[in-house]
């Protein structure tokens, strides 16, 4: 049997877990291929970046429903920080900071 090809990102390549929630749903899958390259990056970078398997569960999770609901990029995700096509933007420059600082603290 063939693999399905599912396209991934334009830094993060598809991890595992998402490709196998992205594979059992079809209409899923087929609003992943419709995005672009960079909106893929940013969902599979919101995915990923999480800090513990029970969120990274959740995530993926919400990858594949809120696809199907029409989002095209995650809600309030400040951006994938590992593009190095591009600079951090001045707000995600910020939000960064701030994060930086409530550690610190």
């Amino acid at each position: 049997m063939a693999t399905l090809k599912i396209s991934s990102g334009t830094v993060h390549k598809l991890p595992a877990d998402l490709r196998k929630s992205l594979v059992v749903d079809k209409n899923a899958r087929g609003k992943w291929e419709d995005i672009t390259p960079l909106a893929r990056n940013e969902w599979i970078c919101w995915t990923i970046s999480v800090k513990t398997p029970e969120t990274r569960k959740e995530h993926v999770a919400r990858v594949v429903s809120e696809l199907k609901e029409g989002m095209r990029r995650p809600c309030c995700w400040i951006g994938c920080i590992h593009r190095k096509d591009k600079p951090i933007s001045r707000s995600v420059r910020w939000v960064l900071n701030k994060r930086s600082e409530s550690k610190r603290n």
